[in-house]
């Protein structure tokens, strides 16, 4: 009989080794552990898409950013011969040309690229009374929006001649720096241009010339084509635009010449190679 009790005591006492309740909190810690698990994989995923989320924006910001900052002619020849002066004739070169700039520049695939006009200088009532037509949808850079040219890389500016000279809307619309220039702001970013002409001898390199002067005082650095577009620049088979100091079109003495393919390509050829330019100051 007390071997019969010793022998029921020794498997009793096997099973109250592991009492029930102690059983119920190993499963719980169990539990709890492939909870805390489970939370710190999810952590580490999501930190992860952050991280990746964070390096994709760096990426896209990265790119350096260009304005084009263009502005249309006011000029326009009447068939009575007497000169009128419009906000633009309705050929728009310098339009043409800035919209064949920034395909290259997109096209390069390197830089972030935004197309501007300067703000006018005459107005309202007088451009009504000049039979003005409406301006392109491109935002106008107002002053208030120079921050955009602090934030920038690099500038391609595309403007009319006026007498072999820079026009007058340009020429104001550089005159508005005066506090950039004052803080510094524009020093060491690039710079090129675009132009348009009335003739072959209107000012096609003096245009280019009495625009360098703005870049210097700015601090900002000129960045010629030269030859870059290639050997089509020396031939004289036909009139074209255009020179070592960027493209250029002729509008004609009435403004209705348009924008030949070779001027339209080297436009686009100005996006291309300034994108390059730009990339390897970033």
């Amino acid at each position: 009989m007390s071997a019969l009790l010793s022998c029921f005591g020794c498997c009793g006492g096997s099973e109250e080794t592991t009492p029930p309740s102690t059983t119920r909190k190993d499963e719980k810690k169990t539990t709890e552990n492939k909870e805390q698990q489970q939370k710190s994989a999810t952590s580490t995923v999501a930190q992860k898409t952050t991280a990746t989320e964070r390096e994709t924006n760096v990426t896209v910001s990265n790119k350096p950013k260009v304005l084009i900052i263009y502005c249309k002619s006011r000029f326009s020849y009447r068939e009575d011969q007497q000169f009128n002066f419009f906000l633009d004739s309705t050929y728009g070169h310098i339009k043409k040309l800035a919209d064949h700039v920034k395909k290259g520049l997109e096209k390069s695939g390197s830089c972030d690229v935004e197309l501007f006009q300067v703000p006018e200088t005459l107005s309202e009532d007088i451009l009504k009374k000049m039979g003005a037509p409406p301006k392109p949808n491109d935002p106008v850079l107002t002053f208030e929006n120079h921050d955009k040219l602090v934030n920038a890389d690099g500038f391609i500016f595309g403007f009319p001649t006026r007498f072999g000279a820079v026009c007058a809307q340009m020429k104001a619309f550089f005159d508005s720096l005066g506090h950039l220039w004052q803080k510094g702001s524009l020093n060491g970013k690039l710079a090129s241009f675009f132009f348009s002409t009335g003739t072959q001898g209107g000012g096609q390199e003096t245009t280019a010339w009495t625009a360098i002067s703005q870049l210097a005082h700015l601090g900002l650095l000129y960045v010629p084509c030269g030859y870059t577009f290639g050997s089509e620049m020396f031939s004289l088979e036909e009139p074209h635009g255009g020179s070592p100091y960027g493209p250029g079109t002729f509008a004609g003495a009435d403004g209705s010449n348009q924008p030949t393919p070779y001027e339209v390509q080297y436009a686009e050829h100005l996006g291309k190679y300034f994108a390059t330019v730009v990339q390897r100051f970033h």
